[in-house]
């Protein structure tokens, strides 16, 4: 058993969750089907307190998909004074991991939620097991002597109904006896199963006497090797649900052809009138209160331009196309992270996309416009330069240097002031300055002029090139009457740029990340291309920077808007005051709107 739950207070919102703007009034203005199934069950007294669970496989990390089932399982819970478990779904092992399981807790915290009780469908491993004999016993369950491939062919297909397989009559006896030996490990690995007796015949292929246990011997990672027989999904995720008390069983739409599946198990195995079945957990100091669940279906989020196969995820991982499951270009929640994407920016594309039965594609830029309106609120400004020009103010003395007060935020005061330390020698965006400027162009040409960011207006007056005519430096000249304070300042110019001093600018590295495919729906393979063949290529850029002190100081996940160029953050893993190390959240307009137009 689990040792994280008889001692688990009842869940409450989270610091996170709860500082999110407007939480409780959005809780009471949102209105979809779900929440109204909801709001009718607790007015007519059919159920008094709700209760939900979020159930992932420990398998790998979870992915943006399973945040909306996260904010929709645990968002509801809190919405109506309930609470969600967090069920850890272990039945299949050999492809699960403890890395996954703290991972999952761990991205469910980031989010912003806590859990009532931390559960894994083994703690009820012998629940499910007992409850395999019950229905042995009731006539409701056999012990199958045929292989996979045999099992397939007795199946059917869409069309056809599927034939009753030749053990199926075997006596209540045998199939007990032969169950228990299945137990004792007596058999190899898909000699037998144990199937529900149901209806060879139902149009519903779930319906076709499904395999309840399969052999399998092999260790798991909370229960050893105490069990050579594992429950399948369908039959332990509705009984897992059942002895929860879950009240509204959350999924995603393929599950609503298993929705009558779900019931029969949890119909037939009846656990809230057979307390022998669980009794034992309680006395083990389980909170368990067997209930009747009921299944809810809603369309899973699915983004243009990702995938969220967890197969071809781990693929990417495995084949080194990406530097791991929290590589920035990846859509796993770490990887979002690690990008710089905010919990709040995601709980808000949950709330604006909603809950319906009507699987879509959602354009990528909705959610970048989402964190964009996040950070926009939320991370301080700050200058820096990617791609570094020299600019050297000619007019003031070699050695000076002051320090300019700057807002930390130009929308909101409370974030207060910082000191910029400014000098004769500056570096400025290479693309701020044109020798031939296009038309249009307001930045820095030659003879022309440009203010600085809260310094005043400078006249480019002298280019410097080295031997193979690359520009290496601009020599301006500042007009002193337009420093602030001055009776100049007011002087309008079209253009203004950002810049950091070269004397006190930090070396960074700066990682430009961008979506990691090309084309909104990488799995097309229609165009000839495999999705792999799809990687962006300029997914990621490293480039050499320039940072005012202020930025480089940083602690890791700190955000920030870097004037004029995007949203970046400080990365969590390697980024050190010593050696910072900052990756682009995402730009300050959609830009690939503007490639598309």
């Amino acid at each position: 058993m689990s040792t994280e739950n008889a001692a688990v207070a009842p869940a409450v919102p989270s610091a996170a969750t709860t500082s999110s703007p407007g939480a409780a009034t959005q809780a009471e203005g949102q209105r979809d089907f779900i929440r109204q199934i909801i709001r009718d069950d607790l007015a007519s007294g059919k159920h008094h307190a709700i209760r939900t669970r979020f159930p992932p496989e420990p398998n790998g990390y979870l992915h943006i998909g399973h945040a909306k089932a996260i904010c929709l399982n645990f968002g509801i819970a809190q919405e109506f004074t309930g609470w969600c478990n967090l069920r850890l779904d272990d039945t299949n092992p050999g492809k699960e991991d403890p890395e996954f399981v703290e991972g999952i807790k761990d991205d469910v915290r980031w989010l912003g939620y806590e859990w009532h009780d931390l559960r894994h469908a083994s703690d009820y491993f012998e629940v499910f097991h007992d409850a395999a004999i019950k229905l042995i016993k009731d006539g409701l369950a056999y012990v199958d002597d045929l292989n996979p491939e045999e099992m397939r062919a007795y199946r059917g297909t869409l069309t056809e109904p599927g034939r009753n397989s030749p053990f199926r009559e075997r006596s209540v006896e045998e199939n007990l006896e032969l169950f228990r030996r299945m137990r004792a490990g007596e058999f190899a690995d898909g000699a037998k199963t144990l199937r529900a007796k149901i209806d060879m015949t139902s149009g519903n292929m779930n319906m076709r006497d499904p395999a309840i246990y399969r052999i399998r011997k092999i260790a798991h990672q909370n229960t050893g090797d105490a069990w050579p027989i594992y429950p399948m999904y369908d039959y332990a995720h509705c009984l897992s649900d059942a002895l929860e008390g879950i009240t509204h069983s959350l999924c995603t739409l393929e599950f609503e052809d298993h929705r009558p599946l779900y019931d029969w198990f949890v119909d037939k195995v009846d656990l809230v009138n057979h307390p022998e079945l669980w009794q034992h957990l309680r006395e083990g100091g389980f909170r368990t209160e067997p209930a009747k669940p009921r299944q809810i279906e809603f369309s899973r989020l699915n983004l243009s331009y990702s995938i969220t196969s967890k197969r071809k995820l781990a693929q990417l991982v495995n084949e080194n196309l990406v530097d791991g499951w929290d590589d920035p270009r990846m859509n796993t929640l770490r990887g979002l992270r690690r990008r710089g994407f905010t919990p709040a920016g995601l709980r808000l594309l949950i709330e604006r996309l909603g809950v319906s039965k009507q699987n879509s594609i959602i354009d990528y830029s909705i959610l970048e416009n989402c964190v964009r309106e996040d950070l926009d609120a939320t991370a301080p400004r700050r200058m820096a330069v990617l791609d570094p020009l020299k600019l050297v103010i000619t007019n003031l003395p070699e050695g000076h240097e002051e320090q300019l007060t700057f807002s930390n935020h130009p929308k909101d005061e409370s974030f207060g002031t910082r000191s910029v330390p400014f000098s004769r020698e500056l570096w400025i965006e290479r693309e701020d300055f044109a020798e031939v400027p296009p038309k249009g162009f307001h930045r820095l040409k030659p003879e022309g002029e440009v203010r600085l960011r809260g310094v005043g207006i400078v006249k480019c007056d002298e280019l410097v090139k080295d031997a193979d005519g690359n520009m290496v430096e601009l020599r301006c000249t500042l007009d002193l009457d337009t420093r602030q304070g001055m009776p100049g300042a007011d002087r309008k110019v079209k253009g203004t740029i950002h810049w950091v001093s070269a004397r006190h600018g930090v070396s960074t590295e700066v990682r430009v990340y961008d979506r990691l495919f090309n084309v909104p729906a990488p799995d097309d393979e229609s165009d000839g291309k495999s999705w792999i063949e799809h990687i962006n290529p300029d997914a990621k850029r490293v480039v050499r920077a320039w940072l005012e002190p202020a930025a480089a100081s940083a602690e890791p996940e700190q955000r920030f808007q870097f004037e004029r160029l995007g949203y970046f953050v400080a990365d969590r893993v390697e980024h050190t005051s010593d050696k910072p190390v900052f990756n682009r959240t995402v730009t300050l307009r959609d830009a690939w709107a503007k490639q598309a137009g």
